[in-house]
Order: C-alpha cells, then sequence, then structure tokens
C-alpha cells in the first residue's frame, strides 16, 4: 500500500469519525454510511442488508439513524399497481457540512456561556477566599 493511499484511508477514517463525534453514530452506522456513498440512485434497506451481510432489522436502525441525523434522505418510491417502498441516499456533502458546523457552533457558543457562567460563579468565591487571612488549621 502507497503512502498516498495509506492517507486516502487514514482521512477517510477521520471523517468518519466526525460523523460519530458530531451525531453519536456508531461502527455499523458508519458502515451503512460508506455503502450508501457514491450510490446516487440509492439503495433499499434489503440492498444495505445484503451488501453488509446484516439483518434487515439492523440495516433498517442505521438507516433510521442516519435520516434522524440528517445525514441520510428517504424517497419513496410509488409501484404502477400500488404499494411503495423506500430508497436511501446520503444528503450532499455541502449540506451536511452546514449542518455540522451549525451545530459546532452551537455548542462552541454554549459551552463559552457555561465557561463564564463558571468564571461567574466560582472566581467569586476565589477572590473572597484571597481577601480573607489564612489561619492555622482553616
Amino acid at each position: 500500500m502507497t503512502a498516498s493511499v495509506r492517507d486516502d484511508l487514514e482521512r477517510d477514517m477521520e471523517c468518519l469519525e466526525l460523523l460519530e463525534c458530531v451525531h453519536g453514530l456508531n461502527e455499523r452506522d458508519q458502515a451503512v454510511f460508506q455503502a450508501l456513498h457514491g450510490e446516487n440512485e440509492g439503495l433499499t434497506v434489503d440492498d444495505v442488508a445484503d451488501r453488509l451481510d446484516c439483518e434487515r432489522s439492523t440495516a433498517y436502525r442505521s438507516i433510521s439513524r442516519l435520516v434522524e441525523a440528517g445525514v441520510v434522505v428517504q424517497r419513496q418510491v410509488n409501484y404502477d399497481q400500488g404499494g411503495y417502498y423506500y430508497v436511501y441516499r446520503l444528503r450532499a456533502p455541502e449540506e451536511v457540512a452546514r449542518e455540522m458546523q451549525r451545530l459546532l457552533n452551537s455548542w462552541y457558543a454554549t459551552v463559552g456561556q457555561l465557561v463564564q457562567e463558571f468564571e461567574y460563579r466560582y472566581g467569586r468565591e476565589t477572590d473572597e477566599r484571597e481577601d480573607r487571612p489564612i489561619r492555622p488549621g482553616t
């Protein structure tokens, strides 16, 4: 394996780990993501289960998590004689990236507020302790 291929594989893993971190996706969800990657017309739950050699219910749970995370979209296909089935495909990478950036910005703002609140709540006590003389045995 060349260094370039190895670097590409490592970068792919980092991107999948980003999905795990931002959306809480597990390894099976990531495998489903990879199975859907490059499938412009999408796949059915049965297609995904076949490709990953897993139970249909397992594939469906992962697909549902991906849909809920906004990474995968569901499209209904109608039969001519009635009935329908669903096909799943990845959302446009730009849309997923924008949503992850929005979530990250929101998280950053929330954590920033918590840091300020921490400083406000506990900083006062520190200031008060610094003003008090230290007594032996306390």
